[in-house]
């Protein structure tokens, strides 16, 4: 009896505990957490999020690269000048640097040749050893004439060889034979120089500048160069 006793109350406590764990296997499942990840609102929202963002950033990245190459073509005009200039003392032959913008595609260009020479063998591309892309930068000068400043600046001018026009050139001794550095504006006492300028060209018209602009101005017999930008690089 005692045995008989024992084993139906083995069997109860049986059934209870396999009742305790039927009943916690159901809870586990009905209360689980679903598996880590994003919903599709999650995904919508931080792809919404990212092209706001882009629409913000990305025109004031496109001014800034602008700027770079502005910068860049800037300094090859410098840097051409003086080359120039080198070659002149070097040689101790007249040396020319000329500008041009070609009249098909709008590209600007620069050549530093010998002044009895023409320039046609000797253009490049403009910034294009600083790896600036073609009609990025519109290239302007008030050169008329030989080493001669006129009173206002033409953008995409072509190089004239009639004339000489946009060309700077500098003597056996590397400076600026019979140069005219231009008449003094209203109020001023100061000529506004032999000046080359960049400037990034205006959205609706490429041959136009915008109010981005740098530029090197040549001021002295000596050739010596200064840079300005933007309101610095107006006419006068």
């Amino acid at each position: 009896m005692n045995r008989l006793s024992f084993k139906l109350l083995h069997t109860c406590i049986q059934n209870q505990k396999n009742q305790k764990q039927n009943l916690a296997s159901r809870f586990a499942v009905r209360f689980a957490k679903p598996e880590a990840g994003f919903s599709l609102i999650e995904v919508i929202v931080v792809v919404v999020m990212i092209g706001v963002l882009a629409a913000i950033l990305a025109p004031n990245w496109f001014r800034f690269l602008s700027r770079q190459r502005l910068n860049k073509a800037n300094d090859t005009v410098v840097a051409a000048i003086q080359e120039a200039q080198r070659q002149a003392q070097k040689t101790k032959l007249s040396y020319s640097v000329s500008f041009t913008t070609t009249s098909s595609d709008k590209i600007a260009q620069v050549a530093i040749h010998p002044s009895t020479s023409a320039p046609d063998s000797y253009w490049k591309n403009l910034g294009e050893d600083v790896q600036i892309q073609s009609g990025s930068v519109l290239l302007g000068t008030n050169l008329t004439a030989q080493n001669t400043a006129g009173s206002s600046i033409a953008y995409a001018g072509e190089y004239n060889s009639s004339t000489n026009k946009q060309t700077i050139t500098f003597d056996y001794m590397g400076i600026l034979p019979s140069a005219n550095f231009g008449t003094p504006p209203s109020g001023s006492t100061e000529a506004p120089g032999l000046k080359i300028v960049l400037a990034i060209p205006n959205t609706s018209s490429p041959t136009s500048p915008s109010s981005t602009k740098r530029c090197v101005i040549v001021k002295t017999l000596l050739g010596s160069v200064l840079t300005e930008k933007d309101d610095k690089c107006i006419e006068n």
